[in-house]
């Protein structure tokens, strides 16, 4: 296993406004804030809805399925943590619930992304305090 000083990849900047969602993403659960006022779903986190700009929030599990809304390729490295994946493929994923989150497809050669694919939340222990959410293809 990989200890924040041996891990290469950049990590999150962990804080009070996003802890919710990587403790979730420690229990394997895939968290966003919903709006109790308006009902919209969303990430990342405010402190006001976008929608109604309500501060009447809360922290929820969502199913974690969704679909590819974009992806890239980049063929620059910016980390070394990398190195061994390049080139490598980026996802936009619009989750059934709505909020698009940035990450990486597990399991998926990029030559085999496509706009509309279907995913689920996968869960990657980086570091022993730290798990990413990915995506891996929900057939």
């Amino acid at each position: 296993m990989t200890t924040p000083d041996t891990y290469l990849k950049p990590v999150p900047k962990i804080d009070d406004t996003n802890r919710p969602h990587w403790e979730g993403a420690q229990k394997g659960e895939l968290r966003v804030q919903h709006c109790k006022s308006c009902g919209t779903y969303r990430y990342p986190p405010a402190r006001w809805c976008s929608e109604c700009l309500s501060e009447d929030i809360e922290w929820v599990k969502v199913s974690g399925k969704g679909a590819v809304w974009s992806w890239c390729v980049f063929h620059r490295q910016y980390f070394k943590g990398f190195d061994e994946e390049m080139p490598y493929a980026v996802v936009l994923v619009e989750l059934d619930e709505g909020p698009k989150l940035y990450s990486n497809l597990v399991g998926v050669s990029k030559d085999d992304i496509r706009i509309g694919m279907r995913v689920r939340a996968a869960f990657e222990q980086a570091t022993p305090e730290l798990t990413l959410v990915k995506f891996e293809e929900d057939n």
